[in-house]
C-alpha cells in the first residue's frame, strides 16, 4: 500500500510539474509576443546568398501581383452579375477571397526581406503570419470539400439542389468554415506559445510555417504533433477521401446518359473543380511529405512555393477560362464600362 500510494504521489508530482512547465513557457512566450525583442526568427529564404535575390524578388513580385488581380477579378464579377448568385459562384468567389489572403499572408514579409536583407522576425510577426497562414489553408482545404459536395449534389441529385443548397445553408457552411479556420489557427497558436525557444531560432523557409517553428524550438512538444497529425487527417485525408468518393458517383451518373454531348456538358460543370482539388492536394501531400524526408531544404522551400503561392494564382485561371457563364460575365461588364 505505501509503494502504490508513493507511485500515485509520484504521478501527481509530475502530472502539476510539467503542468507548471506548460504554463510557465506559455506564459513566457506570451510575454515575449507582449515585449519581442528577446527572442527573434532568423528566415532562410532558398539560399543564403544574394547572388539570385533579385530573381526570386521579380518571379514572386510577378506571381503575387498576377495572382491579386485575377483573384479580385473574380470576386468582382460573381459580386456584381446578379446571374451568378448561385451557390456553385459563391463557393468560387470565397475561394478567390482566400487565395488572396494565402498570398499576401506570406509574399508581402517575403519581398520585404528581399529588398532589405533584413531576415529577422519577431515573435509577433511571425507567428502572426503563422496564425494567418493556417487560418487560410484550413478554410481552402474545408471550402474545396464542400465545393465537390456542391458538384456531387448538382449532379447526382438536381432536383433537390437548390432546396439543399439554399441560401442560408450557404451562408451558415461559409461561417463555419471560418469559424473551424480560426479555431484551428488559435490551436496551433497556443501550443506554439508554449514551446521554449533559444536566443535566435533558424526557420529553413521563406516563412514562418507552424512545422518549421516547431523544428527551431529547443524543445517542441508531442501535444502539437498530435494536434499536426489530427490536421492531417481532418483538413487531409478527410476531404480527399469525400471528393473521391463524389467523384466515383459523379462518374457513374455521367456514365448513365446515353448522349455524348450531355456527357461532356455534365462532366464540364465539375471539371474545374476537379482540377484545382487535383492541384492543391497533391502538391500540398507532397510538400508535407517532404518535411519528412532527406530532401535539400531548397526543394522543400521549392515546393512550398509552388503550394502557397503559385496554386492561388492559377485557380482563377482554371475557373475562368473553363467556365462559359464567368467569360461571358466578364465581357458583360467590360461592354458596360
Amino acid at each position: 500500500m505505501k509503494l502504490l500510494q508513493g507511485f500515485k504521489v509520484n504521478i501527481t508530482e509530475n502530472y502539476w510539474s510539467l503542468a507548471f512547465l506548460n504554463v510557465q513557457n506559455f506564459s513566457r512566450n506570451f510575454a515575449l509576443m507582449m515585449n519581442d525583442t528577446l527572442i527573434k526568427f532568423h528566415i532562410l529564404p532558398f539560399s543564403s546568398e544574394a547572388n539570385d535575390k533579385l530573381l526570386i524578388l521579380g518571379i514572386f513580385l510577378i506571381i503575387y501581383v498576377t495572382g491579386i488581380f485575377l483573384n479580385s477579378v473574380v470576386v468582382a464579377v460573381i459580386c456584381l452579375d446578379v446571374h451568378l448568385h448561385s451557390p456553385m459562384y459563391v463557393f468560387f468567389c470565397n475561394l478567390s477571397s482566400i487565395d488572396i489572403c494565402y498570398t499576401t499572408a506570406v509574399i508581402p514579409k517575403l519581398i520585404y526581406i528581399l529588398l532589405s536583407g533584413d531576415d529577422l522576425l519577431s515573435v509577433t510577426q511571425c507567428f502572426t503570419q503563422t496564425y494567418f497562414y493556417i487560418i487560410c489553408a484550413s478554410a481552402e482545404d474545408t471550402l474545396l470539400f464542400v465545393m465537390g459536395f456542391d458538384r456531387y449534389v448538382a449532379i447526382c441529385h438536381p432536383l433537390s439542389y437548390h432546396r439543399i443548397l439554399n441560401k442560408k445553408i450557404c451562408i451558415l457552411i461559409m461561417v463555419t468554415i471560418w469559424i473551424a479556420a480560426t479555431l484551428n489557427a488559435s490551436l496551433f497558436l497556443y501550443f506554439l506559445l508554449k514551446m521554449p525557444f533559444c536566443g535566435v531560432a533558424s526557420v529553413q523557409n521563406f516563412f514562418c510555417d507552424a512545422m518549421d517553428i516547431f523544428n527551431a524550438s529547443c524543445g517542441g512538444s508531442c501535444e502539437f504533433m498530435i494536434l499536426f497529425y489530427a490536421n492531417l487527417v481532418v483538413f487531409g485525408f478527410f476531404p480527399v477521401f469525400c471528393n473521391v468518393l463524389s467523384y466515383v458517383n459523379i462518374v457513374r451518373v455521367i456514365s448513365r446518359l446515353k448522349s455524348k454531348e450531355g456527357r461532356r456538358k455534365t462532366f464540364s460543370t465539375c471539371s474545374s473543380h476537379l482540377i484545382v482539388m487535383t492541384i492543391y492536394y497533391s502538391t500540398s501531400s507532397i510538400t508535407y511529405l517532404a518535411s519528412f524526408s532527406d530532401h535539400t531544404e531548397i526543394m522543400k522551400q521549392i515546393l512550398s512555393a509552388f503550394y502557397v503561392t503559385v496554386v492561388p494564382m492559377i485557380n482563377p485561371l482554371i475557373y475562368s477560362l473553363r467556365n462559359n457563364e464567368m467569360i461571358k460575365s466578364c465581357r458583360k461588364l467590360i461592354k458596360m464600362k
